[in-house]
C-alpha cells in the first residue's frame, strides 16, 4: 500500500496482509471507537508491545461494550494502565482505528462471514475522521464516571430475574427456577422495565448488563 492511497478488503487476513504493516508501532497516539470489543479480533490490529513513552491511548465505545462482564473488566483494565476509555450515548456509525494520524482503518459491513475495510494513508481523509472522532470524544464520559453513576437498588430476587432475562428463558422457565408463580415473575419483569427505564425486556438486560447488575 503506497502513501496516501485508499483501499478496500474483505476480511482480516487480507487486510494484515496488503496494509498490517500500517498499523504497527505507533508512537504518538493510537485511537480507537468501537461498538465493543468484538470488532477487531487480530492481535496485529492492537498495539502490541512496550508503548512509546509518549503514546496516547484513547478508545471510545458504547455501552454495549459493557453488557459482557469481560468486556468491561478489560476496559477497566486498560484504564488502569494508562489508556483512556470512554462511553458514548450515540450509535457509533463506523468502527475505527488510527494511528499517529499517518494510517486509518474503517471496518464496514460482514458479508459472507468476512467484514469489510477501508483502509488509507491519505490526510485529508484521516484528519476529517479524527476530527469526528474528537467531536464524539469530548461528548462522551469517561469511563470511571460512567460506572459510578447511581445504580438501580436491586434486590437478589431482582438480580435473579435479570439473569433469568439474559439467559432467553420463557416466563414459565424462569418463574420455576427463581420458584416464584408466573404471576409474580411477570409482575417483577414490569417493576424492572420501569426501575430501568427500559422500553423492552431486551433493553432492561442490556441496561443491567452495562451496569453489571446480572453478574
Amino acid at each position: 500500500m503506497s502513501d496516501h492511497q485508499v483501499i478496500a478488503v474483505r476480511g482480516e487476513a487480507e487486510l494484515i496482509r496488503r496494509a498490517g504493516h500500517l498499523f504497527t508501532d505507533a508512537r504518538t497516539e493510537f485511537v480507537c471507537a468501537a461498538t465493543d470489543l468484538r470488532t477487531w479480533s487480530h492481535p496485529r490490529l492492537r498495539p502490541t508491545g512496550e508503548p512509546a513513552p509518549d503514546l496516547r491511548v484513547r478508545k471510545l465505545f458504547t455501552s454495549a461494550a459493557l453488557c459482557d462482564p469481560r468486556q468491561r473488566q478489560h476496559l477497566l483494565r486498560i484504564a488502569d494502565v494508562g489508556a483512556e476509555v470512554r462511553i458514548c450515548a450515540a450509535p457509533l456509525p463506523h468502527e475505527t482505528i488510527i494511528i499517529d494520524r499517518r494510517a486509518m482503518i474503517l471496518a464496514g459491513a460482514t458479508t459472507a462471514g468476512e467484514r469489510e475495510f477501508t483502509a488509507t494513508t491519505a490526510p485529508t481523509f484521516i484528519n476529517g475522521v479524527h476530527a469526528l472522532f474528537d467531536a464524539t470524544w469530548h461528548t462522551a464520559i469517561p469511563l470511571t464516571d460512567y460506572l459510578r453513576q447511581e445504580l438501580p437498588q436491586i434486590d437478589q430476587a431482582g438480580r435473579s430475574v435479570l439473569q433469568a432475562l439474559n439467559a432467553g428463558l420463557t416466563d414459565e422457565a424462569a418463574a420455576r427456577r427463581i420458584g416464584v408463580s408466573l404471576r409474580t415473575y411477570r409482575r417483577r419483569v414490569a417493576e424492572l422495565m420501569t426501575l430501568l427505564d427500559a422500553n423492552s425486556r431486551f433493553q432492561a438486560g442490556a441496561r443491567a448488563g452495562e451496569l453489571g447488575l446480572t453478574s
